[in-house]
């Protein structure tokens, strides 16, 4: 899934800017903003997957520690 995101901000930036110099960019810019919100949902999701490795590390060694 973290891939989706990475693919739909690169492929809507990709075609907002072909739109924007085949149109009229003024028609087209507002657009950018959803390539922001993909690339925002792949590095919060790639931030959220280490955390949490780090979480479950953290878990495992507090379990050997209380047995």
């Amino acid at each position: 899934m973290t891939y989706v995101w990475l693919l739909a901000g690169i492929s809507i930036f990709l075609m907002t800017t072909f739109m924007c110099f085949a149109d009229d960019y003024r028609k087209w810019v507002f657009y950018y903003l959803f390539s922001a919100i993909s690339f925002g949902m792949y590095f919060m999701k790639r931030w959220m997957v280490k955390r949490m490795t780090k979480h479950m590390e953290y878990l495992q060694e507090e379990k050997k520690k209380n047995n």
